[in-house]
Formats: structure tokens, C-alpha cells, sequence
């Protein structure tokens, strides 16, 4: 199979994958199409079936990579675990979070539990760390003393999940989330295609590649459902990586991003540095 078809192919899937979930979701959306409508940042009407359409997307694509990468098997269900938790639980979150709950972020979700309340959040965080504790046991290589590998894939299980988290955290504008995932995905999948994680880095592109347009154009949104189940198969291509050094690093840069989210606005930062803030807002509708 030639590298251009190796990379096409598992991009073309995640696309078709995508686009046609969206078309049947927007011909009969469940529970009526008012259940899915939001108002976005800037006033505007916009629809959570885009995300679902992303979800289903990158959990479908992700079992479709065993026909383009040899030995993929298990690297694919656990892009399909991952992109699959994300999306449930993020559809959770997205159809039945509390309004009145002002919980937000790790700290406040967690702070919430620690008060014997659940909320949504807290739920999300538990199935995607579950989800992500399951796919980085799949990708885990086995090989090493059983200390060392319980070790790769507790960090393999937290890289997942905070790289899930991390694109849920940049859904806050139009198309962004959408451009982290591929400015994550296309140098992982350019430098290794043909392989597990080429295949699902690929697959994650065409999935973001599909929805950018309706995501721009600010008739969908991805919504934690979309946006947490995308970043479940970045962070599976991610954690497949065979050196300890990119994930390492990789774990290291989610985590204290996740951290900064805290105290520190991403929009503000985007917006105050030139460079960010044209490729934020390129191929975005005029306010």
C-alpha cells in the first residue's frame, strides 16, 4: 500500500464516518432538534448535532483502521473505548447538565463531590478516565518488568483522558478545537502512516476535517460530546507513540495546560497574540 493511500484512506473513513452520521442525525434528530439547540458566544442559534455526529465519527473510524494499518487490532478498540467514553459521557454532560450548577473545571467538579454532590462533570471525568484506563492498557506496550509497565499505562490512561479534556477546553470558539486536533494529529500522521497510531491520527484529521466547515460557519458546535470524544482518539494516537520521550512530553504539556486552565483564560491569551488570534479566527464567520 502506497503512503499516500495510507494516509488517505483511514482520513477518508473518518470523514464519510462523520458526514453521514451528521446527515442522518439531522434528518431525524432524537428527541426532536429543539432538544439540540444551544445559543453559542456570540448570540447565535446552533445545533449539538455536530458533536454527536463527531462522536459517532471518531468511534466508528477508529474501528475502521484495521484495514489500513497491520496489526492495528487492539490500537483500533482502543480508539473506539476512548472516542467512544468521550462521547457518551460527554452527551451526558452536554443533555442533562444542572444549569443552576455552577460547578466548573477539575476543581470545581471535584470540589462538588467532595460536598457529596455529583454532578454531570464529575460523572464525565469518571467514564473518560474509565474509558482511558481501558484503551491505554490495549496500546501499552508488553514489554518490560510489571512495575514499569503498570506505570506506561497509568501515564498512557492519563494522557488519554487529559487530552480529552484538553480540546473540551478549547471548544469555547468556533473551529478551534476542531484546528488543535489537527495541528495535533497531521505531524502524527504524516510521520507514520501505515502504522496504528498513523491510522488513527488519519482518521481523526478527516473526522475534523468533515465537521470544520459547519463548526466554522457557526451551525453546529461540538459541544463536550464532540469535543471530548475527538480528543479521546488524538490522545489514543498519542499514547501509541512507541517513545517515551513524546509521551512523556505529550503528558507533560496536557497536564500543565489542564492545570493553567484554571487560573488562566485561553480565549484571552489566543486574542491578545497576533499569530494565535489569526489562525483562531481563520475560515470563521464575521461577527
Amino acid at each position: 500500500m502506497s503512503r499516500l493511500v495510507e494516509l488517505a484512506l483511514p482520513a477518508v473513513l473518518g470523514a464519510s464516518v462523520t458526514t453521514v452520521a451528521a446527515a442522518a442525525l439531522e434528518s431525524r434528530p432524537p428527541g426532536g432538534r429543539q432538544r439540540w439547540e444551544r445559543t453559542n458566544y456570540a448570540g447565535r442559534a446552533v445545533s449539538l448535532l455536530g458533536g454527536a455526529a463527531v462522536g459517532a465519527g471518531a468511534t466508528v473510524a477508529s474501528l475502521a483502521t484495521t484495514a489500513t494499518a497491520p496489526g492495528a487490532s487492539r490500537a483500533a478498540v482502543a480508539g473506539a473505548v476512548a472516542a467512544g467514553a468521550g462521547a457518551a459521557m460527554g452527551l451526558v454532560d452536554d443533555l442533562r447538565e444542572d444549569t443552576a450548577d455552577r460547578a466548573k473545571g477539575l476543581r470545581g467538579h471535584l470540589g462538588a463531590l467532595a460536598r457529596g454532590r455529583v454532578t454531570t462533570g464529575a460523572m464525565k471525568i469518571a467514564g473518560i478516565g474509565a474509558g482511558a484506563l481501558v484503551a491505554s492498557i490495549l496500546v501499552t506496550p508488553r514489554r518490560g518488568a510489571p512495575a514499569v509497565r503498570a506505570a506506561e499505562t497509568l501515564a498512557g490512561a492519563a494522557l488519554v483522558a487529559a487530552t480529552a479534556n484538553l480540546h473540551n477546553l478549547f471548544d469555547l470558539r468556533p473551529g478551534r478545537t476542531l484546528k488543535v486536533a489537527t495541528l495535533l494529529s497531521a505531524p502524527l500522521a504524516l510521520a507514520a502512516p501505515g502504522t496504528p497510531r498513523g491510522a488513527l491520527a488519519a482518521g481523526a484529521l478527516g473526522v475534523a476535517g468533515a465537521a470544520m466547515a459547519d463548526d466554522l460557519h457557526e451551525t453546529t458546535m461540538l459541544g463536550d460530546t464532540g469535543a471530548n470524544a475527538l480528543g479521546g482518539l488524538v490522545g489514543v494516537a498519542l499514547a501509541a507513540h512507541p517513545s517515551r520521550a513524546v509521551r512523556g512530553s505529550a503528558l507533560a504539556a496536557t497536564v500543565v495546560l489542564t492545570l493553567l486552565s484554571e487560573r488562566v483564560s485561553f480565549s484571552r491569551v489566543i486574542e491578545t497574540t497576533a499569530s494565535l488570534r489569526r489562525l483562531d479566527a481563520l475560515g470563521r464567520r464575521a461577527r
